[in-house]
């Protein structure tokens, strides 16, 4: 099998991981990926995550909700994810951190697999390895729960859905007031780019990806246990953070993309909402061991 590069999303604080060494202490790969990493080193996929952080700096644990400590790696600042940063920071240090697998642990191939807004990063990515150059290739992306189109939080933001379209389901309006207010105190860039006003449209940051994903496999994986109402398509269903439509990458064409594999899960978006709505882990989209399945078998290619 390829080797496999899991990268976390938007405000996520992750390890860097090997196939041999994790955090020792909590979750060994962050609560985004641990589940997600077992089962692709159970499937035999060679895989490490890439370390991010909620804030420039480096990663020696997470004291937050569900963390990790005890991290047997402290990769530079600049091989590590800015997770509110902006997508071309982050796909800087990632494009650095390629390189740094390729130097150390002789990476030539890999799949990148990103969750929410590492999706995003994992394609500015590939753009700098398509400008630039790269001693790794890039022979698959996966996208899970990946805002192709736009998020809650970002188009909230921006004014393209309102509390309104919540139709009044108190989790949907606690989750776009909650978030904006989150984003308010900490994004340095990335909930202002997480929206359809950036992300889409003749000038948008995916028009400007055109021919990035040229010749690599695609898959796009979406969540949607939230599914109280059927419009606007922008905001339902979905998973938390996620419309179904955007994590789908509907309407996201060549050439920016060309016909992906697509699968959808009721699932939410992580494990803290598992927990929110009182789900078991297994139904947050990187802990659900039908979306590993469908991981799997995109590396496998």
């Amino acid at each position: 099998m390829r080797d496999v590069i899991l990268v976390s999303g938007g405000a996520a604080v992750t390890p860097f991981t090997t196939p041999e060494g994790a955090a020792r202490r909590g979750l060994a790969a962050g609560n985004t990926m641990t589940a997600l990493r077992s089962r692709l080193l159970a499937a035999g996929a060679r895989t490490f995550t890439a370390p991010a952080r909620v804030g420039a700096g480096t990663v020696t644990e997470d004291t937050g909700w569900e963390g990790f400590g005890d991290v047997p790696f402290e990769l530079p600042a600049e091989l590590t994810i800015n997770a509110v940063g902006t997508l071309a920071d982050a796909g800087t240090s990632l494009h650095a951190f390629l390189g740094h697998l390729a130097a150390e642990y002789a990476v030539t191939e890999a799949v990148l697999v990103g969750h929410s807004m590492g999706g995003l990063f994992s394609r500015a990515a590939i753009a700098h390895t398509r400008a630039h150059g790269s001693p790794v290739a890039i022979r698959g992306l996966v996208t899970i729960g990946t805002p192709w189109t736009g998020s809650l939080l970002g188009d909230h933001l921006a004014g393209s859905i309102t509390l309104e379209d919540a139709h009044g389901d108190p989790f949907t309006e606690r989750i776009l007031t909650e978030s904006a207010r989150f984003a308010h105190e900490n994004s340095q860039g990335a909930a202002e780019q997480v929206s359809a006003p950036y992300l889409t449209g003749p000038d948008g940051w995916n028009a400007a990806q055109a021919g990035v994903l040229d010749g690599i496999p695609v898959t796009v994986i979406a969540g949607d246990y939230f599914a109280s109402h059927d419009t606007p398509d922008s905001l339902w269903p979905h998973d938390g953070l996620v419309a179904r439509t955007s994590a789908s990458a509907v309407g996201v064409e060549a050439p920016v993309l060309d016909t992906p594999h697509r699968a959808a899960f009721p699932d939410v978006h992580s494990i803290f909402f598992a927990d929110a709505v009182g789900l078991p882990w297994e139904r947050a989209l990187t802990w659900d061991p039908d979306v590993a399945d469908v991981v799997v078998d995109a590396v496998r290619g």
